[in-house]
């Protein structure tokens, strides 16, 4: 047991007591709050879970789209020693009423939006006592509290935090279990680090704060130096909307996934839409080196392409500003020791594939009720990520796939990646994904799926005759399939065990 430490505490409170009461903490269409009426919020929020019987240690799970509610209740939650559990709020309510009950949750608290699916879940979690709709019911659990303790519970860097969902990118999602100090370890290495994060930063992220991406772009980052969260409800997103936000917001940090920066570059939007940004960043998904080009050379903005988690709460390998290299994730961001070893867990030679495993101040202790995935994904103080991946002779990490998305043809192994880069160089390509199907001799071959460009047309033929020039043979597509869109998660991520099932 180390010092008294509680998250909201270090990341709110501090924020007034060092003069930063009557800065904007969050600004959206539908409402601004300063730091000092957050804090009011939090604490009110904070009295109205205890009073309904919230115990430290118990499960708040929210379905909840990013709002100020969000940030107040997944702050007053940590406040009072419970542990907040965000959950995907766009999932079917079969889904979510299995995350819930999975967790064992004892409140909800759910966005209006969402509010149709509380019976499902109710159903499905006979444990919880209590759900609150956010914000028909919200100045009922305000009310609620008014008059008892909002003092912060006693906890510290170890105490049980917060839970987060992965992304289900290869099926089930599994609940991750993150301490109180996991936020403020993000904000010390890669927020400081590499965006060297200030408090006049504008910080908007377009992936969801339900995701560890999102929380730290949108909470934990801004909230660290006391600078300002961009946030919008919206979802999907498209690149008109974002585009709006941030002509009319001014964010100097902007924060995004692969498939939406492609998106961006394809779009109408004036090359100075982006003229307040000085950092752009990229997760969830590797960028390829023309999605970076395209985007650069359209609005004259970088991008800092890097690789995160869930389990490691936010990204632990990163391009720098200053030491871009398109079509890598970057070197390794202070704090964290990565390592690309072969099945036997031994390190590998420059240039070859590997495991990723990762070591950090901010990893996960484990997965709630999973102990086979636990035992597979940690191993003492590092954790295999389940991905593969390549180290230059200067420390340039370059993705190759998900550790079951490598295809093994020949004998010889295939990335994915590197395919669907060399698709993506074609001018009429918009996205693709390459996964392994057996062909009619039960042989793994490529199959390719690409999505157009708008306002262009694929051509199959030119498609076969751009990787013939640029792959090996055994590493060229079986078969190209054009469809209107890749199945993904609401993070991003592409989902390949959909595409490998037909």
């Amino acid at each position: 047991m180390t010092g008294a430490y509680n998250a909201c505490v270090d990341l709110l409170d501090a924020n007034v007591e060092r003069g930063r009461a009557d800065h904007p903490a969050v600004v959206s269409r539908a409402r601004t709050v300063t730091y000092d009426e957050l804090l009011g919020e939090v604490r009110r929020v904070a009295a109205g879970l205890r009073a309904i019987g919230v115990q430290p240690e118990q499960r708040v799970a929210m379905v909840m789209l990013d709002s100020v509610e969000f940030y107040a209740t997944f702050l007053a939650a940590l406040r009072i020693g419970a542990v907040p559990a965000p959950v995907n709020p766009l999932l079917p309510g079969r889904d979510l009423a299995a995350v819930v009950s999975v967790s064992r949750a004892r409140v909800l608290v759910v966005s209006a939006e969402r509010a149709s699916e509380i019976d499902a879940i109710r159903a499905a979690a006979p444990e919880l006592t209590d759900v609150v709709s956010a914000p028909a019911e919200w100045d009922a659990l305000l009310s609620v509290g008014d008059g008892r303790s909002d003092t912060p519970y006693p906890t510290w860097e170890e105490s049980p935090g917060f839970w987060l969902c992965t992304s289900g990118s290869t099926g089930r999602p599994k609940l991750a279990m993150h301490r109180h100090v996991d936020l403020r370890r993000t904000a010390d290495t890669y927020a400081s680090a590499v965006l060297g994060v200030n408090a006049e930063d504008r910080c908007y992220s377009v992936g969801p704060m339900f995701h560890a991406y999102g929380l730290g772009n949108s909470l934990t980052f801004p909230f660290a130096v006391g600078a300002t969260a961009i946030v919008e409800p919206t979802r999907p997103p498209n690149p008109a909307l974002v585009g709006g936000l941030v002509r009319d917001f001014e964010p100097t940090l902007f924060f995004c996934i692969p498939t939406f920066y492609a998106a961006l570059a394809a779009s109408d939007l004036t090359p100075d839409t982006f003229a307040s940004v000085r950092h752009a960043v990229s997760a969830a998904e590797p960028l390829p080196a023309d999605t970076y080009h395209r985007f650069a050379d359209r609005f004259g903005v970088q991008i800092l392409d890097g690789i995160g988690s869930t389990e490691m709460t936010h990204i632990y390998i990163s391009n720098a500003p200053g030491a871009i290299r398109p079509g890598t994730s970057g070197r390794p961001v202070p704090g964290y020791d990565v390592e690309v070893v072969d099945d036997d867990g031994q390190p590998v030679a420059d240039d070859a594939a590997g495991h990723l495993e990762v070591r950090g101040p901010s990893m996960a202790v484990g997965y709630w009720c999973d102990q086979a995935a636990s035992q597979r994904s940690f191993h003492g103080d590092r954790m295999r990520t389940g991905d593969m991946y390549a180290r230059s002779d200067d420390g340039y990490y370059t993705y190759l796939g998900r550790s079951d998305d490598m295809l093994r043809v020949g004998g010889e192994w295939v990335s994915p990646a590197e395919v669907e880069a060399v698709l993506i160089s074609h001018a009429a390509v918009l996205e693709a994904a390459v996964v392994g199907q057996r062909d009619e001799h039960d042989v793994q071959r490529p199959v390719a799926f690409v999505v157009a460009a708008p306002d262009a047309m694929v051509d199959v033929g030119e498609l076969e005759a751009l990787c013939k020039s640029e792959l090996a043979g055994y590493k060229r597509p079986k078969r190209y399939e054009v469809v209107p869109e890749l199945p993904k998660t609401a993070t991003g991520k592409i989902q390949r065990f959909k595409l490998r099932a037909g």
